[in-house]
């Protein structure tokens, strides 16, 4: 058994990356998991200021808001999961923003899985790759001990819940059966 924590960066609820984060956690607590999401669009997320108060402060940062809890489940979880819409061929926003306010506590989180879930209109998935990269710059290259599992690129859905006219809400729930 796992902990799994799902991120979705989805503006939209129930738009298409997050069907797809509601699949694979389906899929997580069917294999026996334990899954957390955490829906961005319902948290209060400040921009990094770029301080450095949290240089200064055991990595705590001096920004009062929803960014604590996450990053305290994102330490205690063995599975990250990272679900996106694409927008110019990069990661929601929101995520961004997360994973910037990161930067006192990141070296805290290591030893993941992840998992990215991305939704795109693109059909191009060249073009759809560089999410990915976005991603994996936070994970594969400042995470230590990252483990890169899966990668679901969900494309050609730009409509709210237009992903439910294709195979990939099952292919999101199998790979969260895999974990």
């Amino acid at each position: 058994m796992k902990r799994v924590l799902i991120i979705s960066a989805s503006p939209r609820a129930n738009g298409n990356s997050d069907i797809l984060a509601q699949r694979f956690a389906q899929g997580a607590i069917d294999a026996g998991n334990i899954v957390d999401i955490v829906n961005l669009r319902e948290k209060r997320i400040a921009y990094c200021t770029g301080c450095n108060y949290c240089q200064k402060h055991q990595g705590d940062c001096c920004l009062k808001d929803d960014v604590d809890g996450i990053i305290d489940q994102m330490i205690a979880s063995d599975v990250l999961v990272f679900a996106t819409p694409t927008y110019f061929y990069s990661m929601a926003g929101q995520l961004k923003v997360l994973i910037d306010r990161t930067t006192g506590k990141y070296a805290e989180i290591k030893n993941k899985e992840v998992y990215y879930l991305i939704s795109a209109q693109d059909t191009n998935e060249k073009l759809l790759s560089k999410v990915v990269v976005a991603l994996e710059g936070f994970t594969m290259d400042c995470l230590e001990g990252t483990l890169e599992k899966g990668v679901l690129f969900a494309s050609g859905v730009a409509e709210k819940g237009e992903v439910n006219k294709t195979d990939y809400p099952q292919k999101a729930y199998a790979m969260g059966q895999s974990v």
